[in-house]
Formats: C-alpha cells, sequence, structure tokens
C-alpha cells in the first residue's frame, strides 16, 4: 500500500509469501518472526495520541499550500500534527497523501514565519514519509520519492538537483537527494525522540530517527527544476535560511537525464504520503 491500500496490500502480500515459502522454523518460530510485522503494522494507527506536540521539535507547523484530494488521506494537517513513524517494515497511516501529478501533487509547509538556519557541517531539515521495506534485502523499499525544495520569500525555491539510476526501482541507492526514500523510526507517541537525536547519524544510510535528510550547503542552483534559482539565491539561502520547504512527487518532476517525468514506483495510486518536516534549528 501507499498510502493505505498499498500498505495493506505489500504488508498482507509480505505476511502470505513468509507464511507460504518453504522453511525449516516451525509454527511457533514462524509466528513469532511476525510479531515485530504485526506490531509495526499496528503502531501506524497509535499517533498522535494528543494535539499537543512535542515543544522540543521543530515541525513546519504551518500548511502554505495543499490541493491534493486523495480518498481518505486528504487532510493537510496530517503533514503537521507531527511525526508517528511506524518502523522498518510498516509506514505510518497518519499522513497527507500528495497526487501523482498535476497542482495535487505539491504541498508547500512553512514554521509560521520562521526561519530555518544553515547549520554548518549538518544536515539541516528532515523530510519523514512513510517508506518500508519489502524484502529481506535491506536496500529493497516500498517508498514514495519525493523532490525537495526550499525558498526565503515564497516564490524563488532552490533545490538539491536529485538523479535516479534507471533499474530497480524500488533499491534505495537508484534514487539520490530525494525525500520519501527512507523508513521512519521516530514515532512522537511510541518512540519519542528529541529534535538533536533526530540528526544523529547511525553509521549507516540512516538517522537514529529515519527519514531523509537535506543540507542546504548541497543546494545546486543548477537544477533544471528550480523556480528561478540561480547562484545568488542560493547562496542567500545557504547564508541566511529559507522559511518555506516545497514537497512535491517525483512523478510530477522532470528527470532531466530523460526529458520525461521521474518513474513512481509500481502498485500506488497516490503520490508522496507526508508525515512531517523536522529542521535542525530555527531563528
Amino acid at each position: 500500500m501507499k498510502s493505505k491500500p498499498r500498505h495493506i496490500l505489500f504488508f498482507f502480500t509480505y505476511l502470505w509469501l513468509f507464511s507460504c515459502k518453504e522453511s525449516s522454523l516451525s509454527s511457533n518460530d514462524s509466528l513469532l518472526a511476525l510479531i515485530p510485522l504485526l506490531g509495526a503494522s499496528a503502531n501506524a494507527s497509535v499517533c498522535p495520541k494528543s494535539s499537543t506536540l512535542p515543544s522540543d521539535i521543530f515541525l513546519a507547523n504551518t500548511v502554505v499550500s495543499a490541493s491534493a484530494n486523495v480518498s481518505g488521506f486528504s487532510d493537510p494537517k496530517k503533514a503537521i500534527n507531527g511525526v508517528c513513524g511506524a518502523g522498518e517494515l510498516a509506514g505510518s497511516l497518519d499522513v497527507y497523501a500528495l497526487e501523482t501529478t498535476g497542482a495535487g501533487a505539491t504541498m508547500v509547509l512553512s514554521w509560521g514565519g520562521r526561519t530555518v538556519k544553515n547549520v554548518p557541517d549538518s544536515i539541516d531539515l528532515i523530510i519523514y514519509d512513510n517508506s518500508f521495506r519489502i524484502s529481506g534485502d535491506t536496500n529493497t523499499y516500498a517508498m514514495d520519492p519525493s523532490v525537495i525544495q526550499v525558498s526565503r520569500d515564497g516564490s524563488i525555491y532552490c533545490g538539491f538537483n536529485p538523479s535516479y539510476t534507471a533499474g530497480n526501482i524500488n533499491l534505495l541507492t537508484s534514487w539520490t537527494k530525494f525525500g520519501g526514500l527512507r523508513p521512519v523510526f521516530y514515532n512522537m507517541t511510541t518512540n519519542p525522540l528529541s529534535n538533536e537525536d533526530l540528526f544523529i547519524s547511525t553509521g549507516i544510510p540512516f538517522l537514529l530517527g529515519g527519514g531523509d535528510g537535506f543540507d542546504l550547503d548541497d543546494l545546486d542552483p543548477n537544477d533544471p527544476n528550480d523556480v528561478n534559482c540561480d547562484t545568488t539565491a542560493a547562496n542567500d539561502i545557504k547564508t541566511n535560511g529559507f522559511k518555506f520547504v516545497k514537497i512535491t512527487s517525483a512523478s510530477n518532476v522532470i528527470n532531466p537525464a530523460t526529458s520525461t517525468n521521474f518513474p513512481w514506483p509500481p502498485g500506488s495510486y497516490n503520490g508522496s504520503d507526508i508525515d512531517g518536516v523536522v529542521a535542525r534549528e530555527l531563528q
């Protein structure tokens, strides 16, 4: 599924394949092995329990624009009401789903007028979606690639020049500088972490709280999909920070390597599923 229908499809297909394939495991062992999957699925629906957000988490808290209308996932407040990750094997259902193309494929969030700083030698923001692993290969995920751009004034947007390597569309290594790739471990209800914790690298291509991190120093004014961005605008953001973040389903963005839109993982009836965005520091 991605959103709900795809998560359910992948989840129960995973269970069916696991239970049907030949194995030396006893039935008790098989049941024990499935418990983490069941727990992860359950965790997807228990968050948030409170309307009060953690005060130390610098969440984007304002929906600037959002026009998607995906049945069951059309409330844009789900993108600012806290991060509700369900771990490696399941995705949160507390999300706002973008569409695959058109105006509904994009949303813009802000921090209510505050500015996200560029912290030296650090990731500056994290995008949380609801990707999850779909095979024994830790590099294979049901993902929602999204193109991320930031702006100081809401009109000039600079991005990170993402790239896709043709091949297995579900391989994490096929996608570079996209949001919506990695699972989310942070859950404000069942796995609370501090803002500082969220930006800790685990030594592999994952952050402690999961999600996809972006460093403002990596902004590329040569990204062909940027809006009015040039070296001056990119350097202004690097020096002074940004106020707006734009998230767009990759399927609605031109891949400069092919002059066609980026591909979209099969089995999904909607675009990216936004669980939240967190900044490292605000001013």
